[in-house]
């Protein structure tokens, strides 16, 4: 029994039904709440965070629960608790808004509206007694209802400011940059040279701690060797040393496989445990390029090993894959992850001495009288060290994994966000397409297919695709990033399979995007549909951050698949909205890395590769193997005159390739080998 309930009880989100049992009187965000809100003339406090999130679960246990603390909030707000990744579209808004007002962000996000939604106050974190430079919580409840009861006109001033604000920095795309100035290699050039400014020499990855993957940043560096014929350099050497230290590192679950969202340190030693859905999506992607270019079997490993770990511990019945895991166990940050050597020890008995001198284990542990185990030397140089031999070596080191996740397995597990996003499954169906094409397991197709077919079965009703999906009920209107991603994961699912009936859904979404998202001044696309009216500002949202912005996806989509279709309105649009953001991407590329991707294709050129013949299988999965980034591709058994790339092309018996750009075919080749050779001397 619990002493309080309040109607987050009803809601779905693991989130907000950790929040269910405060004495805070929370609402969910919606019409009950707002309508509340105007009728009782109560500001309202909408708190943001998400399950996996450390410092939400803080707050909550220190002001949340507290009755006395609760008190003073049911008295002077309607109090309305939001799953950021339930509703990123609210969550964009005031998060920009506490941002302009403090000058940082992060979650929890606490910020203060005007009965009618309007921003005028907030932070993120605050303590229950002033601490840190932070104002006391209960302080800032009393000081916030002292002001709005005292000095209404200040603050109906302030938030008015904040929505010109919110207004003024979301009016960008308006002024066109000339196509010649930007679609240069001499601009791709400066915006490789930048990002390696930016880079860290020794350990890989991008600025200072906390480190995130940044995985465009890397596909940008991969492909930026690819084009210039230069594997060896600095370019490749940057992209490889950022994933190697990554794989190496506590970042990545040597154990279990997977990543964390982040690493708190330099090294990549200590992460911020949580593991997110699209992180792990984004890595398997990127390291798929990387094992194609490479052929490095460490690359496959991880891929095999992460989508191991999405399978066995993210995935549903319905083959659709769940948000996050949370960082806490037992409520101790990273408890499930970390090792006490003895127990190392008495697990693998005579193996234990090797395994821990390989992943660093010690009596005293690498992170608070515990340990995470890392990588300092790679297999290959640690056995030459050791002068062992590396196939024994590996086998034993399997082995000792698997009876450590075991014995792990019986532990208290971190608890298990289990909403189904629908913009982030996209991203691991395209993971998966891409990691059937990179290393040819069947079972990542498969897998491909059931979740697409679980997507558009679950997510999609008449009116539009959602945003969620949890116990058989899709929530919320589909947002930007949602569409995109779908679209992106259909173009490469059609890629994979061959079957064009993924191109047409994705050529039918594009559509109704281009309908309800765009905006009209701009050709750039709002975050929210036309048809959503519960937002105080419809943002337009263009930097690549932990996930790709839904705009460059959208640009990716509409290049592609103006190819695909022949669409030269498509095509024009796609290159208007590069050119529009050209200088902010050539000079800050680590905020616009996959748009500097697209404009890096842009420029090179994309390879448009059509394949027939009456039984194609073998060397289309060949050419799929090849490290080829920037091309669109087609494959038939026979005639298929209603694609441009497949128009007039003969089907004869033996397979046959043809290299073309802007549909003007090189002569056909039988063999990836010959493949290989027309690219390259273009």
């Amino acid at each position: 029994m619990h002493k309080h309930t309040n109607r987050l009880i009803s809601e779905t989100s693991p989130y907000l039904l950790q929040h269910a049992h405060n004495p805070v009187q929370w609402f969910a965000w919606g019409n009950e709440a707002l309508a509340k809100a105007k009728e009782e003339n109560k500001p309202i406090l909408v708190s943001i965070g998400y399950s996996a999130c450390h410092w939400c679960h803080v707050m909550e246990k220190e002001s949340f629960e507290n009755e006395e603390t609760a008190v003073l909030m049911n008295e002077h707000f309607i109090n309305i608790k939001i799953d950021r990744e339930e509703r990123p579209d609210l969550d964009h808004i005031y998060m920009d808004a506490v941002q302009a007002i403090t000058g940082s962000g992060g979650w929890p996000l606490n910020v203060f509206l005007t009965p009618d939604t309007k921003p005028f106050y907030g932070g993120t974190y605050f303590p229950p007694t002033a601490a840190y430079k932070r104002q006391s919580w209960r302080d800032t409840v009393l000081g916030v209802a002292q002001a709005f009861n005292e000095r209404r006109h200040e603050i109906e001033a302030q938030a008015e400011n904040l929505i010109s604000h919110l207004i003024k920095s979301n009016s960008f795309g308006i002024q066109k940059i000339k196509e010649e100035e930007i679609f240069s290699q001499v601009k791709v050039n400066e915006a490789a040279s930048n990002l390696l400014k930016a880079a860290d020499r020794e350990w890989g990855g991008f600025g200072k701690a906390p480190k995130f993957p940044q995985t465009y940043c890397i596909q940008f560096l991969l492909r930026h060797a690819y084009n210039n014929k230069v594997l060896d350099s600095e370019h490749n050497k940057m992209a490889l040393l950022s994933l190697n230290k990554m794989l190496q590192g506590g970042i990545y679950d040597q154990i279990g496989g997977g990543f964390a969202r982040y690493s708190t340190d330099t090294e990549w030693l200590v992460p911020h445990f949580e593991k997110m859905l699209y992180d792990n999506a984004l890595l398997i992607s990127v390291l798929c390029e990387a094992y194609q270019a490479t052929k490095n079997e460490i690359y496959k490993q991880v891929i095999e090993e992460t989508i191991a770990f999405v399978q066995r511990e993210l995935m549903s019945d319905e083959a659709g894959f769940y948000a996050a895991l949370d960082a806490d166990s037992e409520g101790v940050e990273g408890k499930y992850y970390v090792w006490q050597q003895s127990e190392i020890e008495q697990l693998l008995k005579n193996d234990a001495a090797l395994f821990c001198k390989y992943f660093n284990i010690s009596q005293h542990g690498n992170w608070e009288e515990n340990n995470i185990a890392w990588i300092t030397n790679n297999a290959s140089t640690f056995c030459d060290e050791n002068k062992l031999d590396i196939v024994a070596f590996n086998q034993i080191i399997e082995q000792c994994k698997k009876t450590l996740l075991a014995a792990r397995e019986k532990r208290v597990k971190p608890s298990l966000d289990d909403k189904i996003i629908l913009g982030w499954n996209a991203l691991m169906n395209t993971a998966l397409s891409k990691a059937f094409a990179a290393t040819g397991n069947q079972e990542y197709r498969q897998l491909a297919l059931k979740n697409m077919q679980f997507i558009l079965a679950k997510f999609q009703q008449a009116d539009g695709f959602h945003h969620t999906y949890k116990n058989g009920e899709a929530k919320y209107p589909a947002f930007l990033d949602d569409y995109a991603y779908l679209i992106q994961a259909l173009i490469l699912l059609q890629e994979i399979t061959t079957d064009k009936a993924w191109l047409l859904q994705a050529q039918k979404i594009t559509a109704t995007v281009l309908t309800n998202f765009k905006e009209e001044e701009t050709s750039f696309f709002y975050y929210t549909a036309d048809t959503q009216k519960d937002v105080v500002v419809r943002k337009k949202e263009v930097y690549d951050g932990a996930q790709p912005s839904g705009n460059s996806i959208m640009a990716y989509n509409l290049w592609q698949l103006a190819i695909l279709f022949n669409n030269s309105v498509w095509r024009q649009q796609a290159m208007d909205m590069v050119s529009s953001l050209g200088n902010a991407i050539i000079r800050y590329p680590s905020s616009f890395a996959n748009w500097a991707c697209l404009l890096q294709e842009m420029v090179a050129g994309t390879h448009e590769i059509a394949i027939t013949g009456k039984n194609i299988g073998n060397i289309y999965n060949e050419v799929l193997g090849l490290y080829i980034p920037q091309k669109v591709m087609l494959g038939t058994q026979k005639t298929a005159n209603e694609y441009p790339l497949l128009a007039e092309k003969k089907i004869i018996d033996n397979t046959t390739i043809y290299c073309c750009r802007n549909y003007t075919c090189l002569a056909p080749v039988f063999s990836t080998r010959e493949l290989i050779t027309l690219i390259n001397k273009g």
